[in-house]
Parts: C-alpha cells; sequence; structure tokens
C-alpha cells in the first residue's frame, strides 16, 4: 500500500492498483490465531521503503495489520504532507520504522484522527488495528455526527489511571512507565470531589488486554486513563487517552514526544488536560496542589521513581536497591523530600525482616522522616512513618498518635496512614478502633496484598481468628505465593487447634519468605504446641546458628522457647528485644496470643509497662 498505487477516478471513487505482492485469502474473515500466507520469508525483504511494516523489514510473517500500518503512512502523508519514516538512506528508513515514532501531528488535526493513525503505525502486529474493517469502523465514527453523543458537561467524579505500558519491552526501563502511572495517580487523589481508584487496585490489570467498558464496571469509574510510553535513548514518547467508559466514547487522547528531562511538563500536562475534559472545577489549593513540584530536577525524580519501583517489591534485594536509588535521589538534591519518606518507608520494613538491628535500622527512619519534615512541614507520608516508629524507638505512643491523626487528616486517602494508625491502636489493645481503621485503608486499597495481611493481623490480635483466615484466604487467592498470608492463616489455625493445617501453612510461610526469623519461629511454636517438640528443638538451633551470620529476631526465638515451655529462656529474649527496639515487640506483645502463658509474670508485665503499654 502506497500512494502511487492509489487513484482517484473522475467519479469520486478511490481504486487501488497493482497487486504485485498481494495474496486472495479465501476465509474474508480469518482467524487472529491462524497464521495469514505472505509473500515475506526470513533473509527476504519485498516492498517499498518507506510504507513497509515492521514484520516486512524483519522479514518475517506478514499479516492483515502489516497492511493497516502501510495505509497508515499514507494516511499520515495525506494529513501532514510528509512522509512518516522515509530519510536520507535506505539503512535509516529501516531504522526509523523499527524502532522510531513518527513526528507528532498538527494540533489542528482532530484528536480522535490523530489517534486512529498512530494506532495504525504501532511497532507490534498486536497493538495495531487487526484488519481493515476495525479500521474502516474507526475512521466511520470519527466522521459520524451521531457516534458520539456532544461532550458532557457534568462532571465525572470517578477516574483510574491505569498502568502505562512500557512499549519499549526494555524491563530496565519499567520503573518510569510504573512511575509516571503512580505520580498522576498522587496527583489526581488530591482532587477532592474526584474518586481515583489507587495503585494496588489498578496495577492488577498492568500488562493485560484491557476491555475499558469491562473494567470500568469492576473498578466501578466513569472513566479511564490508559496509554502507553516508549523510551529511545533521551527520547520519552507518552500516548494517553482519556475515556468515558459509560458513554464508550474518547474524551481525549494526546501524544507527547518530549525528551527524558521533560517528564515533569508531561505529567503536568496530562494531569490540567483529564481535570479540563472531566469538568472538574478545582478551588485554589487544589490547583497549587496538582501543579506542585516536589523537586526540579528530573534526574533526583528518576531515582526515587527507581527507588519506589524496588521497594514496591518488598524482596530483600528490592528493599536495598530501593535504599540506594533513593540516596542517590538525595545526592542529585538534598532538599527533595520524598526520597527521604522513600527511606523511611524502607528502613521500617527492613527492622522487621532480619536486615539488621532494629534499633540501627528505625533510627535511620526517624532521621530521615524528620528530615522530610524539616523540608515540607506536615508532610502526610513523613508523618505516617514517624506514627510507627515513635512506639517502638521512643515508646512514645502520645506523639504517634498525634502525627497519624495529623495525616489521615491533612491526606484522607492516604491509606498508609490508615494502616499504621490501625497498628498502633492494635499494640494498645484498642481493637475495635484498629479494626475500624485498617477497614478503611482497605476500602482505599481493595486488592492491596498489604492491607489484607494486616486485616489479618490485627483480627489475630484481637482474637477474631475465623476472621483472620478468611482475610488471609482472600489475599492468597490473589497471590498464593503471599507469605504472610500462609502466615498470618496458619497462626489463626494453630489458637483454633488445627495443628496440621497450621503447620501445613506456616512450612509454606517459610519457603516463600525465605526464611525470616518470625516465620520460623511461628512454624516451631506450632510443631511444639502438637506435640512435635524435637522439630520445634531443631528450628530453634537453626535460628541460633544463623544468628552467627546475620541478625536474627530475639522475639521469635522467645516464641520458640515459651512454646517448649521454657519461660526463663523466653524472659530473657524479650529483653533482648526491647533493648534492640525490636518492631514485633512493640506491636505485638501485649496481645500475642502465644504469649498469654507469661501475662501474669511480673517480670512480663514490667516489660510491657516499659514499653508504655499497660499490662
Amino acid at each position: 500500500m502506497k500512494p502511487e498505487n492509489i487513484f482517484l477516478t473522475g467519479d469520486g471513487l478511490v481504486k487501488i492498483l497493482d497487486f504485485g505482492l498481494a495474496l486472495w485469502i479465501p476465509d474474508a474473515s480469518p482467524s487472529l490465531e491462524t497464521e495469514m500466507p505472505t509473500p515475506t520469508a526470513p533473509e527476504l525483504v519485498l516492498g517499498t521503503f518507506g510504507y513497509m511494516s515492521p514484520e516486512q523489514v524483519r522479514g518475517v510473517s506478514a499479516s492483515a495489520p502489516s497492511d493497516v500500518f502501510s495505509l497508515g503512512c499514507v494516511l499520515y502523508e495525506m494529513i501532514s504532507d510528509r512522509r512518516a519514516f522515509t530519510r536520507p538512506s535506505v539503512a535509516e528508513t529501516f531504522a526509523a520504522v523499527l524502532k522510531e515514532e513518527p513526528a507528532d501531528l498538527e494540533s489542528s488535526i482532530p484528536a480522535e484522527l490523530r489517534r486512529v493513525i498512530y494506532h495504525c503505525l504501532e511497532k507490534s502486529p498486536l497493538d495495531k488495528f487487526q484488519s481493515a474493517r476495525d479500521l474502516a469502523f474507526n475512521l466511520r465514527t470519527i466522521g459520524s455526527e451521531t457516534a458520539t453523543p456532544p461532550e458532557s458537561t457534568t462532571p465525572i467524579d470517578s477516574l483510574a489511571v491505569l498502568p502505562l505500558a512500557n512499549a519499549s519491552g526494555n524491563p530496565d526501563t519499567e520503573y518510569l512507565s510504573d512511575g509516571i502511572t503512580e505520580s498522576l495517580i498522587n496527583s489526581l487523589s488530591q482532587i477532592s470531589n474526584l474518586r481515583v481508584v489507587p495503585r494496588s487496585s489498578v496495577f492488577r490489570y498492568k500488562g493485560a488486554v484491557i476491555d475499558p467498558k469491562k473494567v470500568g464496571r469492576q473498578l466501578k469509574v466513569r472513566a479511564l486513563l490508559m496509554g502507553k510510553l516508549l523510551q529511545r535513548g533521551d527520547t520519552l514518547n507518552v500516548q494517553v487517552e482519556l475515556v468515558d467508559v459509560k458513554r464508550e466514547a474518547q474524551l481525549w487522547g494526546e501524544r507527547f514526544v518530549r525528551r527524558v528531562s521533560d517528564i515533569f511538563a508531561v505529567e503536568d500536562e496530562i494531569a490540567r488536560q483529564i481535570t479540563e475534559k472531566l469538568c472538574l472545577k478545582l478551588t485554589g489549593d487544589e490547583r497549587e496542589r496538582l501543579a506542585r513540584r516536589h523537586t526540579e530536577d528530573p534526574e533526583a525524580y528518576k531515582m526515587y521513581l527507581k527507588g519506589r519501583y524496588y521497594w514496591s517489591k518488598r524482596t530483600g534485594e528490592g528493599l536495598k536497591k530501593s535504599v540506594e536509588y533513593f540516596g542517590q535521589a538525595i545526592a542529585r538534591d538534598a532538599h527533595y523530600a520524598l526520597p527521604y519518606t522513600g527511606l523511611a518507608d524502607a528502613y521500617v520494613v527492613m527492622s522487621a525482616f532480619d536486615a539488621g538491628v532494629p534499633t540501627d535500622l528505625l533510627s535511620k527512619a526517624k532521621a530521615a522522616a524528620r528530615r522530610a519534615l524539616e523540608i515540607e512541614p506536615d508532610l502526610p507520608e513523613a508523618q505516617a512513618e514517624l506514627g510507627i516508629i515513635w512506639p517502638c524507638l521512643d515508646r512514645d505512643w502520645n506523639a504517634a498518635e498525634d502525627a497519624l491523626r495529623s495525616a489521615i487528616r491533612r491526606k484522607p486517602a492516604y491509606w498508609l496512614a490508615h494502616d499504621h494508625y490501625a497498628l498502633a491502636l492494635a499494640a494498645q489493645g484498642r481493637f475495635e478502633e484498629a479494626l475500624a481503621e485498617v477497614r478503611r485503608g482497605k476500602e482505599l486499597e481493595p486488592l492491596s496484598l498489604v492491607v489484607h495481611h494486616h486485616v489479618a493481623w490485627i483480627s489475630l490480635l484481637a482474637r477474631r481468628n475465623d476472621d483472620a483466615i478468611a482475610e488471609c484466604r482472600s489475599a492468597l487467592e490473589m497471590d498464593p505465593a503471599f507469605a504472610m498470608a500462609h502466615r498470618w492463616m496458619g497462626i489463626g489455625l494453630e489458637q483454633k487447634g488445627l495443628y496440621e493445617q497450621a503447620i501445613a501453612s506456616l512450612d509454606q510461610a517459610v519457603k516463600f519468605d525465605g526464611g525470616t526469623s518470625i516465620s520460623v519461629a511461628a512454624a516451631a511454636h506450632a510443631y511444639a504446641m502438637s506435640g512435635r517438640t524435637e522439630e520445634a528443638r531443631r528450628r530453634l538451633v537453626q535460628l541460633k546458628q544463623a544468628a552467627a551470620g546475620r541478625y536474627v529476631e530475639p522475639y521469635a526465638l522467645a516464641l520458640i522457647a515459651v512454646a517448649l515451655g521454657d519461660d526463663e529462656q523466653a524472659l530473657q529474649w524479650l529483653e533482648k528485644a526491647y533493648r534492640d527496639n525490636s518492631i514485633w515487640l512493640a506491636l505485638w506483645a501485649k496481645a500475642d496470643p502465644r504469649l498469654d502463658v507469661l501475662r501474669h509474670n511480673g517480670r512480663f508485665q514490667d516489660l510491657l509497662c516499659r514499653l508504655g503499654l499497660n499490662a
């Protein structure tokens, strides 16, 4: 398909001539699963330079989408009066077809028509229109006065920002597509009259084929923002479209080709266009927050996005990488507050995963959170971290509650503030308040595995074992390898006396979390309670030997000692946990059912008092 082969007759008909490379397909509606015959073969390139599809350039099997690409090149040339990919040499033209995007079409061209042409010129056959019929339907829709209802002036009050696809296919740029998605979610969440679906819910659709109407129904939203991102060297290509799922109509679509250093401008423009197209009226404060940038250094921002990307993996290696990247962001811009909150997040999580002495890790977390507040006073993310650090490190429950309440007041949609507040309340035995708070976090992040496991955690402390088990089963339906759900379910089953089932779950937890001391101890406790004390002792020895080469949580060792009937040894380990500022001791000791045998021990009651918890 090329201009030389398309003729306009005197009576206004368009005719295609010269079918030298064409093949007749007997089935007029071939299945996408059926490979269509093609004259193109490996190492054989046929076609006209500048109009050949990527499949033809590579010499691989070509099908109907290949013709769509060629027609897209023709349409692009008709509209812009320039060729999409033709370069001075054949080699440069081939490289452009395979790797480059055509220059942006003029903004005066209708956005929907631009979107259709760009869609024709996608690199992957699966991303293009699958047939001329599909393309014709979309073109008729543009030209029809009745196809798309007039734009509504009624504000759309709910939105899901779906993960931008990483069109480059390079895993090293995954952080960028994820990071821009998360930044848009965070920015738009600050608009009071717009419900934005949280990160955990939308990231379930990452990499999936999207049916906008179906996804909109599942997420209970009126609009979806979808798109893709392609980075080639220093060039960033972001293509997005805003869809009204109720009317099945595109509200807005645009493609941005910028330098990576212009990433802020792209995010700002997308957020601004969305608020306009959704007919939202913003307050002055909301406009200011939407336009606010925490840093002007794009490299620092990239390092921060990488830090968050690795932090979200919740693995030991991922946490270490996140600390490195947050540190690099701070090195670029020492007055950039968010990387400090990222460091605090990372160190708090590491303190619960045998990554080092909790005193050291929590002290680093506290310093990072306080530095963030020096830069941006009342930053909710920093306050939420201090709300979990202060009880463990300083035994200051009142200051923690004040910080968490402030974080929730300033950013009601910040799920982690509700989550940390729930854990602090449960640690003090305020279970009804804790359950209400963690459920609020679950409403905000309904598909978050972290929230699910914290609901189970608090349910266990409240002695609601059936609720904890049900919550864990729900989490495991989403991710059968989620270690913490296996752990809490095993503890719940043990408390119900279902020891064999409990042991099976707890051994799964050990397998999936890499053998953290808390999981090993939970399994050992269940073995001991079931009468299999030799296995419990073996695991106790295993942890003591491991302590020679890495930090082992003393609270875990105390749990095994209690189960083996060695109260004296258990109290000694609990004292060490106190000296180490164990996060497990602070958040579990008052209500952990496995420590009930120590409740009337004067030394244990004294320990609770020193923790700031009434015995």
